[in-house]
């Protein structure tokens, strides 16, 4: 099988997974780091064309897991979150890694932070390796192994 379909059926995979857990992700924590997660997949290259941003806000506007939280809190964070990583990358990063550091205590918010992650990042049908090096960066931030998602 190759490297995409194995990421696409994983991603899949994930998806059903968060689905599953959908009443447990109902916090604040949960709700900013994975608001996080999302600006920094799409910030990954170090820069958001208009095309990246709207497919990634459609991603969060229509993922069942999210709809715990209103549409519009979410793109507000969302872009609170992309306009830090824009304007300066490096200390952005910072800021956003400190955000999704927070559910650390709480597995099952991090593992669905990360699962957030790999999905928004192999939306595009292409989770290249700089994303798939700032999924590795979550984990360790949350103490979870990157071996536990194939990273």
């Amino acid at each position: 099988m190759a490297l995409w379909d194995r990421l696409r059926a994983s991603a899949q995979t994930m998806q059903t997974q968060l689905e599953a857990k959908k009443n447990e992700l109902t916090s604040g924590a949960f709700r900013d780091a994975s608001m996080a997660m999302c600006a920094l997949i799409a910030a990954a290259d170090g820069q958001v064309d208009p095309a990246e941003r709207q497919r990634v806000a459609s991603l969060i506007t229509t993922n069942d897991v999210l709809k715990n939280f209103p549409a519009d809190d979410l793109q507000r964070r969302f872009d609170d979150y992309l306009g830090k990583l824009t304007a300066d990358f490096s200390l952005g990063k910072v800021s956003v890694m400190q955000t999704i550091g927070k559910v650390q205590k709480k597995p099952t918010e991090a593992r669905a932070v990360i699962q957030i992650g790999i999905v928004i990042g192999g939306a595009d049908g292409d989770f290249d390796k700089t994303e798939q090096e700032l999924v590795r960066e979550v984990c360790f931030a949350v103490g979870i192994s990157p071996q536990e998602f194939d990273l």
